[in-house]
């Protein structure tokens, strides 16, 4: 059982026996009262999202999930498909459960997959990830008072924001849960 100051971004939590990744945590600590923690949670096997609130000495109880190596082979139009590491069985998992994520997926990437009751319902990507440049505007000089950034295109399609110096070509690392540049590769 997890106390509220357990409960993270990324847990997995079980929610009346179906499991929930934790998405956003908001802390609040009252004066005399007891400390109260909200969450927005999304269901692994619905996509539902559901936000719940936890009062002082109230537990949540871990989901029962397992993490799995597994390496992406390719996505068609609606799932994403997936060889297991250990056994080399092929299985899906549709686009619509792995979510924004799938617009980093590139191909013979190695992901942790999230089993509940021997079926996967989620993804998870490293943290940093190498990508080359596809497109990216060339930088304008003169603007450049503070932290300027432009637009863009990753091989896998994505884009994101890179400061003026990033060029066509490039390689860069992406940080997947903030979805931004990080450093040249």
């Amino acid at each position: 059982m997890l106390s509220i100051s357990e409960i993270k971004i990324g847990k997995v939590i079980a929610v009346n026996g179906e499991p929930y990744i934790v998405l956003k945590t908001d802390h609040h600590k009252m004066g005399r009262g007891g400390a109260v923690l909200k969450v927005k949670l999304k269901n692994l096997v619905t996509s539902a999202v559901l936000d719940k609130t936890f009062q002082g000495n109230d537990k949540a109880e871990e989901a029962g999930v397992e993490k799995k190596k597994a390496n992406f082979m390719y996505k068609d139009e609606d799932n994403a498909n997936f060889m297991d590491n250990e056994n080399y069985e092929q299985f899906t998992i549709s686009l619509e459960v792995i979510g924004e994520k799938k617009k980093f997926l590139r191909d013979n990437t190695d992901v942790d997959v999230l089993y509940f009751r021997d079926k996967p319902v989620a993804i998870d990507l490293p943290v940093k990830m190498k990508f080359r440049v596809v497109e990216a505007p060339p930088g304008i000089k003169g603007n450049s008072a503070g932290n300027v950034t432009k637009r863009i295109k990753i091989e896998t399609g994505a884009e994101i924001n890179a400061p003026l110096f990033i060029n066509e070509g490039d390689e860069i690392m992406v940080n997947i849960e903030k979805e931004e540049y990080a450093e040249r590769a």
